[in-house]
């Protein structure tokens, strides 16, 4: 049977678990509380739509259109491969689990955001807020993190293998157990995190500024 896309777009369709929406057009469209908990919205424009209060778990929104959009809902176990997030709100959103690999997070916010088991590899979170962030055991291996505020994140257990963190700053970040094999903490700002236990191996950090973290210069 047919979505009717119409019908969603004035509001009047809110329960669409499993629904197929692949490659349809809803930019700008007021979709809070809408459930599309396991839809397959694939190649879906959803750009600064509003679906803040949405049920988006274990949906499939790979290679989406989410520019500026709100996600500031449920988004467990969702595939955001290869999406386009930049300078969308996710702030508080839990991404517990979720497939993020590749995906552009520009600019995004993603303060409080809950991430932990999520993969995030290779992709582009440069001058990302992620104050406050839980990324423990999260997939970073070769993420672009430059310029991001990761204050006060929980990255204990995290891979950020071959990470580019240069001028990011993880004042009081807990990086204890994390892999940093080869990341590029250029000028980045680690005072008072935790680095207990944390893999430094070929760590490049000339100019990081530390204080408490252990970290040598």
């Amino acid at each position: 049977m047919t979505t009717d896309i119409e019908a969603i777009r004035l509001g009047k369709l809110k329960q669409l678990p499993g629904a197929n929406l692949e490659d349809e057009d809803l930019a700008g469209v007021d979709l809070r509380q809408i459930n599309l908990a396991g839809a397959t919205l694939t190649g879906i424009d959803l750009s600064r739509a509003n679906l803040e209060g949405a049920r988006l778990e274990g949906s499939n929104l790979l290679g989406a259109k989410l520019v500026g959009t709100n996600l500031r809902g449920n988004l467990v176990g969702v595939n955001l491969m290869q999406a386009d997030l930049a300078s969308a709100d996710l702030r508080g959103s839990n991404l517990r689990g979720a497939n993020l690999m590749g995906a552009k997070l520009t600019q995004a916010s993603l303060a409080g955001a809950f991430l932990s088991g999520s993969n995030l590899m290779g992709a582009n979170l440069q001058g990302v807020d992620l104050r406050g962030a839980d990324l423990r055991g999260a997939n970073l291996n070769t993420v672009n993190l430059q310029g991001a505020d990761l204050t006060q994140a929980d990255l204990q257990g995290a891979n950020l293998s071959q990470a580019n963190l240069e001028e990011a700053n993880l004042q009081g970040a807990n990086l204890a157990g994390a892999n940093l094999t080869g990341a590029n903490l250029l000028c980045a700002e680690l005072e008072g995190s935790n680095l207990t236990g944390s893999n430094l191996t070929d760590t490049c950090a000339i100019g990081t500024k530390v204080d408490r973290s252990g970290l040598t210069q």
